[in-house]
């Protein structure tokens, strides 16, 4: 795919994107975001909420993306300016929405560290002691790995395209060889109805529509990231096509592919409270159909992407808290600092850490941190696809884009639709996302009365390309 381009001038010196990437750049785009992965660190966790149902809670959290994605690309056709939820809730709705929306976006950028932090630690921890590794306790893993990418984020140390690249190739490498031995052993075992079965979609015995719901507000997690691909809408050919296609198919492709991992994961070991560890249940998977070989090449793919996204997502979120301290929407002499030798946010990146460390160690001393983390990550990104679906029919329906008669199906019944359904997987969060979302909210509109004087003035712009 090509890299994103640099802005040009045009004749009248604007400056502007070249239109140079083609809708299968942007599919591309966004597997990479998305990882052919998605679904293998959910694996034990979803299997216990759904009650060995986590293929249907993919299928049912698809259906929910795909519509969310129908507006992310029409709204993505409206204002083509790289943007995001934001955007989209500020201009098609109301900017102090539009704030709040943001607002709620930036907890997922401070949680990605978090639940990396609480994988790795886990994987480690328990996985791992009797592989050469001693017994180090998880509040010791986890000070190192926030240790070890703050001092990174610190150095203004990035990951490069190249080594993302890379690494999504050997991704498919390991899935692609756990497919093949997942199907050889399941043959091998009992056959073709060994592979072939409608247990993992609908056990009558333990299946649960409450259950099912609630599983899919966490199985949702396998989609995240799918909205990235609108932020390059400035530089695609025939973006009013070409983004909404391929939010939509990339949703497709993560909900098949992921169903198909987690389909033959949940064959081979079909019953999940027999499962050592549930963070890391899927590398049981692989070494029972694998051995160590795929044991290990699974754990080491799955913890290099984790500390990727850790790198990565803990930059992004300092570098938006920075971003709202230059503009004074939060106090300038902490949050717009930045170190004169190394052009980083050292005092945000600090804090960053502080919370990634402080919310691992929360997380796990209540119980179920990964679950937890998820879910908590969750609560920010549904409100985001409520207020996309909701905007997008306030856009077409109220406000009559482009002066023509509104279509009932696609233009109200559709995003409806999706706004219901996103809201319904939204309130199924657990009660501790709920409260750790709800406070985080009730600050953000405290600032936002604060900083508007009750809404009488407009508030300041997020800048989300500091993320």
């Amino acid at each position: 795919m090509p890299e994103p381009t640099r802005p040009a001038s045009s004749a009248g010196g604007a400056p502007h994107l070249r239109r140079v990437l083609t809708l299968w750049d942007l599919i591309f785009y966004g597997i990479v975001l998305i990882q052919p992965i998605a679904p293998v660190p959910l694996f034990g966790v979803a299997q216990k909420l759904s009650d060995g149902h986590f293929v249907t809670t993919i299928f049912i959290a698809m259906l929910a993306m795909m519509i969310t994605a129908v507006s992310y690309g029409r709204m993505a056709a409206l204002y083509p300016a790289a943007g995001s939820a934001y955007t989209y809730v500020g201009r098609g709705l109301n900017p102090h929405l539009g704030f709040l929306a943001g607002w709620a976006m930036i907890l997922d950028y401070i949680l990605q560290p978090v639940i990396n932090t609480v994988w790795i630690s886990t994987a480690l921890h328990e996985r791992y002691r009797d592989y050469h590794i001693p017994q180090i306790p998880f509040v010791m893993w986890a000070a190192v790995i926030v240790g070890i990418i703050t001092f990174l984020n610190l150095r203004g140390v990035k990951t490069s395209a190249v080594a993302n690249k890379v690494l999504l190739f050997f991704m498919f490498i390991v899935v692609a060889l756990f497919i093949y031995l997942a199907v050889r052993y399941l043959f091998h075992m009992d056959g073709w109805p060994g592979v072939f079965s409608t247990q993992p979609f609908y056990d009558p015995r333990t299946f649960r529509w409450p259950t099912v719901m609630t599983a899919t507000s966490f199985a949702a997690l396998t989609y995240i990231g799918f909205d990235g691909v609108t932020t390059l809408s400035e530089e695609v050919v025939n973006p009013k096509r070409n983004v909404l296609l391929a939010t939509v198919l990339t949703c497709v492709f993560a909900g098949v592919f992921s169903a198909l991992e987690v389909y033959l994961g949940a064959r081979v070991w079909p019953n999940w409270r027999t499962f050592p560890n549930l963070e890391t249940a899927f590398m049981d998977v692989c070494r029972q159909v694998g051995g160590l070989l795929l044991f290990h090449g699974m754990g080491a793919i799955l913890i290099v992407a984790a500390f990727g996204s850790a790198l990565t997502g803990g930059m992004g979120a300092a570098r938006l808290l920075f971003g709202m301290g230059r503009d004074n929407v939060l106090p300038r002499k902490i949050f717009g600092h930045v170190n004169p030798e190394t052009s980083t946010p050292s005092y945000s990146i600090l804090l960053i850490g502080a919370a990634s460390f402080g919310g691992a160690i929360a997380l796990n001393y209540i119980g179920n941190a990964y679950e937890h983390a998820g879910e908590t990550l969750n609560f920010g990104a549904f409100l985001a696809f409520m207020g996309v679906n909701f905007a997008t029919f306030w856009q077409f329906v109220v406000r009559r884009q482009g002066g023509r008669k509104p279509r009932i199906l696609a233009d109200a019944v559709l995003p409806l639709f999706g706004f219901l359904f996103c809201g319904l997987i939204w309130w199924n969060l657990n009660p501790i996302a709920k409260k750790v979302g709800a406070v985080w909210f009730v600050v953000g509109l405290v600032l936002l009365i604060v900083k508007t004087r009750a809404f009488r003035q407009k508030p300041v712009m997020i800048d989300f390309s500091e993320g």
